[in-house]
């Protein structure tokens, strides 16, 4: 039988680690198997052109709540133009409420609950051999009289008789994508919003297996594998044993894993601030809520102080960036609970503040008790909330625009100095600087126009100015910093008229080949040129010496060099000096 694994992916950097189980486990007995990931911009009649060109007699899609509307047209393609063809469905998205797909979808054959690698190899067998659907446990089945029947659930797998998803052939391709990997299956938690509460218990692949699987990730040259294991540190001598082999391998592949943070223990984060070269690894930390009834209702168990103590931790080992993620819209967290919980998390300083909001996935207790809590919901997915009981339509509205704000602002670390500023020196909150900007822009009409990175920064210019801060010197000395701190090559362009004319600067850049140890002798070591200095430096007149942090009432200008070659460190570096020592004429 001719084969197709296919599934649409967020972004193509992004890979299937189910597709690719799913054929391993499937390709001893059927060998003729081609696996295809696309992504959710795809149309969906060039992507079922495709699959139809390989002239499949097994199709099976992977469905995900970010990909099931849009898998549905091209389901619909292909059995209208092969009648014939078996279409298999499976994944989270399916596997809960499977009568309603079956029934909502009658170009479906199959779908497969729960995990899939032993069960779609049975419906593989049975499609090619005698077709006794009853006999495969764990799916939902149309007969030929079209009825939907469905069998009794499989046992789990030993996790160990799955072979590798990593096919030799198939190594190279995932060198420049994300590429995900797994430990364990299952969660010992059961948060009410969560699919991986529906699963009891914990296993585990073998650990060597799992350092040999890694090892080829590395030698292979793969740039990022992310860890879907839902609490990768709930054993604690097993992620010890992992983290300690990527210590000592890792090769410059960088690692992400799901931690929660009250229960890894102090020494761990010892042994890690220790050990762990900067920048190889990163934590997901779902901090979800700091509201104590919301989190009991949601059944989450989380201990504040034991989380604040290990993510200072980390945070101080400056080894490892935290990305912690927030719930907008969860039960009893009204609209000032939530500003409560964002102004704590974002008092941690993550690098990373994702604030995302509850969707009411199938399956799930939050789903069951939507009516308790007067939740209304879209239909269909990502099944996110519209409001509920205690948080209105309006208010889940403006937590959008925090989120846009805090993604172009925070997130993408554009602006880190001049936001920390901000909120210490201008706005109440961190939560309220990104309320308010949030509102502006929308009242702007922002949101329906596209930006470049100079337009970020005019947009904030024009909101604090309509706002009236106190320190717009010391603010636009920051944003300027924090525009020209952003770029690896020197910047093209600015957004601001520039301070120096090109007689002054020349000037400068004349003195500063003769006299370098005006900026120090870390700039005098770089030994350049006159035209090394035209062709890798900005010049820019700061009203103060932005990294010192203290800033007086009056102006103390200082001149910011920001060299763009290769000096000692490989990467951008910047010198500062009084303008006084330069007898500087600004224009």
């Amino acid at each position: 039988m001719k084969i197709v694994l296919a599934t649409l992916n967020a972004k193509y950097i992004h890979s299937s680690l189910a597709l690719r189980y799913l054929r391993a486990y499937a390709r001893q007995d059927f060998p003729d198997i081609d696996l295809c990931e696309y992504t959710i911009k795809d149309p969906a009649l060039s992507v079922a052109a495709d699959i139809h060109q390989r002239r499949p007699d097994v199709v099976g899609f992977s469905c995900y709540i970010w990909n099931i509307e849009e898998t549905i047209p091209i389901i619909q393609i292909l059995r209208k133009t092969n009648p014939n063809v078996k279409i298999v469905l499976g994944g989270p998205e399916v596997s809960y409420d499977s009568r309603y797909w079956m029934e909502r979808l009658p170009e479906v054959d199959v779908i497969v609950t729960g995990e899939g690698e032993k069960t779609f190899h049975h419906v593989l067998k049975e499609i090619e051999g005698q077709q006794r659907m009853e006999l495969v446990p764990g799916i939902l089945y149309r007969n030929e009289n079209g009825e939907v029947h469905q069998t009794f659930p499989r046992e789990k797998l030993d996790l160990n008789e799955i072979p590798s998803p990593f096919d030799e052939d198939d190594l190279p391709t995932l060198v420049n994508r994300v590429v995900y990997f797994e430990c364990s299956r299952g969660c010992p938690f059961s948060c009410s919003y969560c699919l991986s509460s529906i699963e009891t218990g914990v296993r585990y692949f073998d650990v060597e297996r799992t350092k040999q699987e890694l090892k080829r990730l590395i030698d292979a040259g793969v740039k990022t594998v992310k860890f879907v294991d839902r609490t990768f540190n709930i054993h604690r001598r097993f992620a010890l044993q992992i983290f300690d082999f990527l210590i000592q391998n890792h090769n410059g592949t960088v690692f992400q894993f799901e931690i929660t943070a009250d229960i890894l223990k102090p020494d761990v984060v010892q042994y890690l601030a220790e050990n762990a070269p900067p920048g190889i690894f990163r934590f997901e930390i779902g901090v979800q809520s700091t509201n104590d009834l919301t989190n009991s209702i949601v059944q989450r168990k989380q201990n504040w102080e034991k989380l604040t103590a290990t993510v200072l931790g980390v945070k101080n080992s400056g080894k490892i960036d935290q990305h912690l993620d927030l719930i907008a819209g969860l039960p009893e967290e009204d609209y000032q609970s939530f500003r409560k919980t964002f102004n704590d998390v974002f008092a941690l300083g993550p690098e990373e503040l994702q604030l995302g909001f509850l969707k009411m996935l199938r399956g799930v207790g939050v789903r069951l008790e939507a009516e308790k809590y007067g939740y209304a919901y879209m239909e269909h997915a990502p099944y996110e909330i519209l409001y509920n009981d205690v948080l209105s339509f309006d208010e889940v509205i403006r937590i959008k625009r925090v989120e846009d704000v805090l993604e172009k602002y925070w997130n993408a670390h554009r602006s880190d100095r001049t936001v920390m500023y901000l909120i210490e020196e201008e706005f109440g909150t961190p939560f309220d600087f990104f309320q308010e900007f949030g509102d502006y822009w929308e009242e702007q009409g922002w949101s329906r126009i596209g930006h470049q990175v100079e337009d970020l920064f005019k947009r904030l210019k024009q909101f604090l100015l309509h706002r009236g801060v106190k320190r717009m010197d010391v603010i636009e000395g920051l944003m300027k910093l924090d525009y020209l701190k952003g770029f690896k090559n020197k910047p093209r362009g600015i957004w601001w008229e520039r301070s120096l004319d090109k007689a002054e600067s020349s000037r400068i850049i004349k003195l500063l080949t003769v006299s370098p140890e005006l900026l120090g002798p870390e700039f005098a070591a770089l030994g350049l040129g006159e035209q090394e200095i035209h062709k890798h430096c900005m010049l820019e007149v700061l009203p103060h010496n932005l990294e010192s942090s203290c800033f007086t009432a009056e102006e103390d200008p200082h001149l910011l060099v920001a060299y763009y070659g290769k000096g000692q460190s490989g990467q951008t570096e910047y010198f500062y000096v009084p303008l006084d020592k330069l007898n500087v004429v600004t224009v």
